[in-house]
C-alpha cells in the first residue's frame, strides 16, 4: 500500500502536507504538477517543503507537461470540436480547463509505476467546500482510495491559510501577500480569476499584468466570458481608480 498526496502549494494542499508531517500519518510521496505559470512564491515554497520531505526520506515527484505551456497555449496544432484546426488552446479556464486536464493524465500516468499496489490519496480540500467535497466522494477508482484530511480534521479555508502562516509559509512577491489580494494563488494567467482578483493584480501586481497583457495580444479571444479582453480591463480599472483618487471630476 502507498500513501500519496498531491500538492499544489497554494493554501489548502499545503497546510493537509504540514499536517500530515506534524501528525506522522502515512506518507511515502508527495507529487507535484509544474505547469510552468506559477506565481514565484509557489515554487520558493516548494523548495522548503521538498528540503523537509528529504529530511523525513519521503519522495519528492515533480511531473512537468510533454510540452511547454504557453507552446500549448499559443502554437500547438490543435482541433475544435466542430474539426476546425487552430493553433493553441488558449486561455486555460472556464469551459476549456485544459491545464486540468494535462495535471490529472500526469498524475495518473505516475502512479502506474506502483502497477497493482493499492493507492491511498490524500487530496487537500477544506470542510467549507461542501461542493467540491460531494462532488469528489461520488467518484470511484479502482484500487485507489481517496482521503480527504482537511475535512476530517475540521479545518477551513481561513484555518489552513492561518496553519501555513503559523509554520512560517507565505505567498510574498515584491511585497505583496497574494492571499490579500487573490482568493486563489493558481496560473496567474488562469481565466477563472473573478474581477476583484484582476483588478487586484492590475493595481498590486504589475508585472504580472503586464505578462496578461502580452498573452492577449497573442490571443484573439477576449480573457472574460463577457467579451473583455485584458486590455478592456486594465482601461475600466484605470478610469475607476482614478475616479476614485479624485483625479478626475465630473463635467
Amino acid at each position: 500500500m502507498k500513501y500519496i498526496a498531491s500538492c499544489s502549494f497554494g493554501k489548502d494542499s499545503l497546510a493537509m502536507i504540514l499536517k500530515l508531517l506534524e501528525l506522522n500519518y502515512p506518507l511515502d510521496e508527495v507529487v507535484y504538477f509544474d505547469i510552468g505559470a506559477e506565481f514565484e512564491s509557489i515554487y520558493t515554497n516548494k523548495e522548503l517543503i521538498k528540503k523537509e520531505l528529504g529530511k523525513r526520506e519521503i519522495q519528492f515527484t515533480e511531473l512537468k507537461p510533454k510540452h511547454n505551456f504557453f507552446y500549448t497555449m499559443l502554437e500547438k496544432e490543435v482541433y475544435k470540436r466542430n474539426g476546425q484546426k487552430q493553433s493553441g488552446y488558449k486561455w486555460c479556464g472556464g469551459l476549456c480547463r485544459w491545464g486540468t486536464t494535462l495535471k490529472l493524465n500526469a498524475i495518473k500516468e505516475n502512479n502506474k509505476k506502483y502497477g497493482d499496489e493499492f493507492i491511498v490519496e490524500y487530496v487537500g480540500i477544506a470542510v467549507d467546500e461542501q461542493e467540491r467535497l460531494l462532488r469528489e466522494r461520488v467518484k470511484r477508482c479502482e484500487n485507489r482510495l481517496k482521503l480527504y484530511p482537511l475535512a476530517e480534521w475540521g479545518m477551513t479555508e481561513k484555518g489552513c491559510l492561518n496553519h501555513c502562516y503559523s509554520k512560517g509559509f507565505s505567498w510574498n512577491e515584491n511585497g505583496i501577500e497574494l492571499y490579500k489580494v487573490l482568493d486563489r494563488v493558481s496560473c496567474w494567467c488562469c481565466r477563472n480569476k473573478n474581477l476583484k482578483e484582476l483588478e487586484n493584480m492590475f493595481l498590486f501586481l504589475p508585472d504580472y499584468w503586464e505578462k496578461l497583457k502580452e498573452l492577449q495580444s497573442k490571443i484573439d479571444i477576449p480573457f472574460r466570458s463577457d467579451g473583455k479582453t485584458v486590455f478592456d480591463l486594465e482601461n475600466i480599472f484605470r478610469n475607476k481608480n482614478i475616479l476614485f483618487c479624485g483625479e478626475k471630476k465630473d463635467e
